[in-house]
C-alpha cells in the first residue's frame, strides 16, 4: 500500500507550481500578449497589425497564436525522447531543471524585445513556452510517486493553488511597475518579463533541493530516439485495453483544445474584440487567478462527493456556456453596447473552472491509470495528448481569426471552440457510462 510522502517533499513539489506559473500568467495570459499586440501595431504596416515575418504577413494576434502552437508542437514531439532518457538514467529532476532554465531564459530574453526585432519576441516566446511545457511532464510524473491515490486530488489542487497565489503576487508587482511608470509602460512590462525569469529560477531551487530521485536505473543500451516513441505506443495499446481510461483520455484531448486555447487567447479577445484598456485586462486576470484558487479547491471537494467524471462533465458544460456567452458579448459590443461588465462576469466564470478542470484532469488520469512504476511513460502519454490538443486548438483559433478577419475574427474563433468542448463531453459521458457498467459487473 502506497504512503504519501512527507509534508516537506509534497511542499517542495507544489513549490514548482509557485515558480513556473508566473510564466503562464504574465507571459502567456496578460502582460506579454498586451505588450506584443501594442508594439506590433504600426501605422506603416498594412491595417496596422499585418506583421511581416519570415517573408509573409500575419495578423499580429495570429502570429502570437502560431508561435505558441509551434512551441508546443516541438515539445510534444520531444516528450517521448526526453522521458526515455530520463527513465533510463533515472533522473527526472535534471530534466525538470533543464526546462526550468530554458523557460526562464526565454522570459528574460523578452526584456530586449521592443517591437523592432520581431524575432527576439517570437524566439523568447517559443523558448518560454517550451521550457514551461517541457518541465510539466517531469513535474506531473512525480505526483503518483509522492501521493497515495486518496491524496492525489488534494495534493494536485494544492499545487495549482500555490501556482495561482505565486503568479498573482508577481502580477501585482508588474502592475505596480506599470502604475509607477505611466509614461513608460513598455519599459515596465519588459522589466516584468525579466522578473518572471528570475522568479522562476529562484523559487524552483526549493523544488530541486526537496524532491527525491525515483526509479533509479542502471544505464542500459537503448536508442532514446526510438524507444521513447515505442514506449508511447506501448502505453497507447495498454490504454486501449482499459475502457474507462481510453474514453477519458479521448474526452480530455478534445476539451483540452478548448480550455487551453481560451486561457491563451482570453487577453487577445478582451483587447482586440472588446477594446478594453490594458489596465482593465490586467485587473481582470488578477481576479481570474484569485477565483481560480477557490475553484480548484471546490472541485477537489466536489469530486470526493460526486466522483471525478460527473464533476468534469459539469465543468465542460459550463465551458460551453462561457464560449457562447463570449460570442454574444462580442456581438453586443459590435452593436454599440458596453462589454466591460459582461467581460468581468465571463472572467470570473473562466477563473472558477480554469484551475479546477486542470487539477481534476491530472488527478483523474492518475487514478484511472494502472498501478505501475513506469509513471513517467504514462504521464508522457498524458502530456503528449494535452500538448497536441493545444497545438491543434491554438492553431485553429489563429487560423479562424485570420481567415474570417473581415467577418468577425476572434469572435468566430471563440465560437468554434464549442465543437471541441462538445466532443469532449460526449467522450466523458461514454467513460462514465462504462465505469458504471464495470462497477455493476463487479
Amino acid at each position: 500500500m502506497q504512503i504519501t510522502a512527507p509534508k516537506k517533499v509534497v511542499n517542495a513539489w507544489a513549490m514548482y507550481d509557485w515558480a513556473n506559473s508566473v510564466y503562464n500568467l504574465v507571459i502567456t495570459t496578460t502582460f506579454f500578449p498586451i505588450y506584443f499586440l501594442a508594439v506590433t501595431n504600426k501605422p506603416e504596416w498594412q491595417n496596422g497589425d499585418a506583421v511581416p515575418f519570415l517573408g509573409m504577413k500575419f495578423i499580429n494576434s495570429s502570429l502570437y497564436d502560431y508561435s505558441i502552437s509551434f512551441a508546443y508542437f516541438i515539445i510534444a514531439l520531444s516528450y517521448p525522447i526526453l522521458t526515455s532518457i530520463a527513465d533510463t538514467r533515472g533522473n527526472k529532476k535534471n530534466f525538470l531543471r533543464f526546462f526550468c532554465y530554458m523557460g526562464a531564459f526565454g522570459c528574460s530574453m523578452l526584456f530586449f524585445f521592443n517591437g523592432n526585432d520581431l524575432w527576439v519576441g517570437v524566439l523568447g516566446l517559443i523558448l518560454g513556452a517550451m521550457g514551461y511545457a517541457g518541465g510539466l511532464v517531469f513535474y506531473n510524473a512525480y505526483l503518483p510517486e509522492i501521493a497515495a491515490p486518496e491524496d492525489r486530488d488534494r495534493i494536485s489542487a494544492k499545487g495549482f493553488s500555490m501556482g495561482y497565489v505565486g503568479s498573482v503576487i508577481l502580477q501585482l508587482i508588474g502592475f505596480g511597475l506599470v502604475l509607477a511608470m505611466p509614461e513608460d509602460a513598455g519599459t515596465a512590462s519588459r522589466i516584468t518579463f525579466l522578473l518572471v525569469g528570475i522568479w522562476w529560477v529562484s523559487f524552483a531551487q526549493i523544488t530541486f533541493r526537496g524532491l527525491p530521485r525515483f526509479n533509479r536505473k542502471e544505464a542500459k543500451n537503448v536508442n532514446v530516439f526510438t524507444d521513447g516513441f515505442a514506449e508511447i505506443k506501448k502505453v497507447y495499446h495498454e490504454v486501449k485495453q482499459m475502457p474507462v481510461l481510453k474514453r477519458f483520455i479521448r474526452g480530455f484531448f478534445f476539451y483540452s483544445m478548448g480550455v487551453q486555447t481560451v486561457m491563451i487567447a482570453a487577453t487577445q479577445f478582451g483587447s482586440k474584440t472588446l477594446e478594453l484598456e490594458d489596465t482593465q485586462l490586467i485587473i481582470t486576470v488578477v481576479i481570474i487567478q484569485l477565483v481560480a484558487i477557490a475553484g480548484a479547491i471546490f472541485m477537489s471537494r466536489m469530486s470526493k462527493r460526486f466522483g471525478n467524471l460527473p464533476v468534469l462533465m459539469s465543468v465542460v458544460v459550463f465551458w460551453i456556456g462561457v464560449c457562447i456567452a463570449a460570442y454574444f458579448t462580442a456581438r453586443h459590443k459590435e452593436l454599440g453596447g458596453n462589454a466591460e461588465i459582461p467581460f468581468y462576469f465571463l472572467a470570473m466564470a473562466v477563473g472558477f473552472v480554469m484551475g479546477g478542470i486542470q487539477s481534476l484532469s491530472r488527478s483523474t488520469f492518475s487514478k484511472l491509470m494502472p498501478e505501475t512504476k513506469d509513471t513517467a511513460s504514462f504521464f508522457t502519454y498524458y502530456d503528449f495528448t494535452e500538448k497536441i490538443a493545444i497545438v491543434i486548438g491554438v492553431f485553429v483559433f489563429g487560423a479562424v481569426h485570420e481567415y474570417t478577419a473581415e467577418h468577425g475574427g476572434i469572435k468566430n474563433s471563440i465560437l468554434s471552440l464549442v465543437v471541441f468542448f462538445f466532443i469532449g463531453l460526449m467522450w466523458l459521458y461514454a467513460a462514465l457510462y462504462k465505469q458504471k457498467q464495470e462497477s455493476a459487473a463487479a
